[in-house]
């Protein structure tokens, strides 16, 4: 068996270049996951998924929970085995989920007792469960269950949220089931405020655990106000392990977080915008849906290689969606997936490069430059 390890092999400033290993393989960073809340990249074949380069998808265990049910995928032979991804798989812990879906919640120190939104079935997740949960699926880096601080927060409020959250985070060390190649990520939590983000890291760092999610961010703070967080929280974390900023994001957010030393990213926003006519490209984003792609014969994004710009035009991906043929989300889930796997790929050469500073000067320039418009040249039939 392998030991769960991350490796750093260059550096330049703050960020990082390197290798997390898992019982189910390695994946490189700074890593964008493949959001497979379902055991499922949504419009995507576990095929298509792996060819835009991704090494790493992430699941959810309150979705799991519900459907099929943990103890069934472990039957199944694990969720491996069960969705056929071969690679390394994260499991949120569900918290996020329970705040956000479930419906009569009741939150105590024992954990949270609640309906699911699929039939109104009674549950409860507690840490101990949540562990139970994603070990029973299976997954090579398990999150701890915490609560999930709403936004905004008074600093008392996100106070007594963030200790209740550093409680959990024990219980949850307690509970994991260590293994070879498996590993448990702590939360730092602690909303807009710098001392209560250092005092959830001061926590975490007592307990030990083999990488660090930062969780409350990115749910309307701002992006200013997230990059200063990170500024505050990352060099307080164990630089030996792993740092995974959770549900960013946009491009632009990525390549900020990584130039301050985050290496794993995770967001459904490529899948969903590829599901609702929007595109990510080199110079911004595109709305496929806009009258003036119907006669556009130009791909999508004219530096992209993924199989939807080599093969087909933006007038053919606008016909698709104003036509609702399945077909249109499909192609365009895919290319937003290859552009943020080869947006990772590309901080990581510029990282080993020594050069990612310039790298992300010249990508906000393209971003802030935008879609430029085809000139009209048809003529009517």
């Amino acid at each position: 068996m392998t030991n769960f390890s991350f490796d750093v092999s260059a550096t330049d400033g703050a960020a990082r270049r390197g290798r997390v290993t898992t019982a189910h393989g390695s994946f490189e960073t700074p890593a964008f996951m493949a959001t497979a809340t379902a055991g499922t990249v949504k419009a995507m074949t576990v095929e298509s998924v792996r060819a835009t380069g991704a090494e790493l998808a992430i699941c959810n265990t309150y979705h799991l929970m519900l459907r099929p049910g943990a103890e069934r995928v472990a039957e199944l032979g694990g969720l491996h085995k069960f969705m056929n991804w071969p690679g390394p798989i994260v499991t949120d812990s569900g918290g996020f989920q329970v705040m956000s879906l479930a419906s009569l919640r009741k939150l105590t120190e024992q954990g949270v007792t609640f309906r699911s939104h699929v039939d109104g079935s009674a549950y409860e997740l507690t840490p101990e469960r949540s562990m139970q949960i994603q070990n029973c699926l299976d997954s090579d880096i398990t999150m701890c269950f915490d609560e999930c601080t709403p936004h905004p927060a008074t600093h008392e409020q996100a106070a007594e949220s963030m200790r209740m959250s550093m409680r959990w985070a024990e219980r949850c060390k307690a509970a994991f089931q260590p293994r070879e190649g498996y590993g448990l990520f702590g939360i730092v939590q602690g909303s807009v405020y710098p001392d209560l983000r250092a005092e959830s890291v001061e926590a975490l760092n007592l307990v030990g655990f083999d990488g660090y999610g930062i969780g409350g961010l990115a749910v309307g703070e701002g992006q200013e106000t997230m990059f200063h967080m990170l500024d505050v929280t990352v060099p307080l974390l164990d630089g030996y392990k792993p740092c995974y900023l959770m549900g960013v994001g946009r491009p632009d957010d990525i390549v900020g977080s990584v130039l301050r030393g985050v290496d794993m990213f995770d967001c459904v926003m490529p899948t969903r915008s590829g599901r609702t006519g929007q595109g990510f490209t080199h110079g911004g984003t595109v709305n496929i849906r806009n009258a003036r792609h119907a006669r556009d014969t130009r791909p999508l994004d004219a530096r992209c290689h993924c199989p939807t710009c080599a093969n087909y035009t933006r007038a053919y991906l606008h016909h698709l969606f104003r036509t609702e043929e399945i077909l249109g989300p499909m192609l365009l889930t895919h290319h937003n997936l290859h552009y943020y796997q080869s947006l990772m790929q590309d901080l990581r050469v510029a990282i080993e490069e020594a050069r990612l500073q310039e790298f992300a000067a010249k990508f906000l320039e393209d971003q802030a430059q935008g879609d430029i418009p085809a000139l009209d040249k048809t003529e009517p039939c």
